[in-house]
């Protein structure tokens, strides 16, 4: 058995295993290339995050879509290139919201340099996505954007908040379909679509990276509850210390405020509710949601988006390809575990 990648997908044929790690390779090339600027220090900012690693989840996952195609055709690397540069800027923003300090096992950009840096290089990222984007015609450049647009949307409505009456658990699904779905959907429909696969197939693989997109955040869920920052590369509970209501929180709210919630519940529904920014409260918070029921059942949903996922490549004909799009779904399911 060989692995493909950081992300850990395993692959039982040689060939496709070749193919796709090339792939991998000149998508890492694209990406320092992309991020390299005549002033020095822009590169060391833009760079930051490129270096530091990471799964590569996205461009694995248009490597693995080009293969309904011709996986040599020139717009596949640059596609990938783009989604993972859009991935990268919206990481620096991110860490800004959410005054993280950490990220892939680093200092965040905004520890290091400070927000504005962090802010401006995330924008850099973007500008040079939007560079490659034109390259590959305007049917690329309007699907990102529709994407971008989606991404920008769910983060404001994570902001704000559900409105007055609606479910905030459909209300958070919403929002994760955005800030994660649409740009895994498109990293399925760039590779499919760049390659030449037909529109059957490249409808397919979008929804396909809608549904694990899904499952992908809400596996990142769970991980930052139950996981250190040796295993997740940031500090454990930083959702939970700004105040962001994930979907163990939103399972353990519904529990406390519905009759079958206990004093116990409620108890840790109301600390999570409060002021999480003190060392104590935080680490009681964490271990308390650890220990709970609503963590587990973060889990089962996060199985059930990964089963829907690979219940959408029914259509597409056996070959090694899906077969890697199916233990897509198992490592994302896995790394919830």
């Amino acid at each position: 058995m060989t692995v493909v990648g950081p992300f850990g997908l395993s692959v039982r044929d040689q060939a496709l295993e070749a193919d796709v790690q090339a792939g991998l390779a000149a998508v890492e090339e694209g990406l320092l290339e992309a991020t390299k600027s005549d002033v020095p220090f822009i590169t060391e900012a833009a760079q930051h995050l490129v270096r530091a690693g990471g799964k590569r989840f996205r461009p694995l996952l248009v490597m693995l879509a080009a293969q309904f195609g011709d996986p040599h055709t020139p717009g596949v690397v640059p596609s990938a290139v783009v989604v993972e540069l859009t991935h990268l800027a919206t990481l620096y923003h991110d860490d800004v919201m959410d005054e993280a300090d950490v990220r892939r096992g680093v200092a965040s950009a905004n520890a290091r340099w400070g927000n504005s840096v962090a802010v401006l290089t995330g924008d850099f990222l973007f500008a040079r996505a939007s560079h490659i984007l034109a390259d590959l015609g305007p049917e690329a450049v309007r699907i990102q954007a529709e994407a971008f647009e989606r991404l920008v949307t769910g983060q404001i409505l994570e902001t704000a908040g559900p409105r007055d009456g609606r479910d905030p658990i459909d209300h958070y699904l919403d929002v994760i379909a955005g800030k994660t779905g649409s740009l895994i959907a498109v990293a399925g429909r760039f590779g499919a679509m760049m390659s030449g696969a037909d529109e059957t197939t490249v409808n397919i693989l979008t929804q396909y990276g809608e549904r694990l997109g899904t499952a992908f955040q809400l596996a990142d869920d769970v991980l930052d509850i139950a996981s250190d920052s040796h295993e997740s590369g940031k500090t454990p509970g930083t959702d939970l210390r700004e105040g962001i209501p994930t979907l163990p929180v939103l399972h353990l709210r519904a529990l406390a405020d519905g009759e079958r919630g206990t004093d116990k519940d409620r108890e840790l529904s109301d600390l999570l509710a409060g002021d999480l920014t003190d060392d104590a409260r935080h680490a009681e918070a964490l271990a308390g949601l650890r220990a709970h029921p609503a963590l587990e059942q973060a889990r089962r949903d996060t199985v059930r988006y990964a089963e829907e996922a690979r219940a959408t490549l029914a259509p597409l004909p056996e070959c090694m390809a899906k077969a890697a799009l199916e233990g897509l779904c198992d490592s994302v399911v896995h790394r919830a575990g």
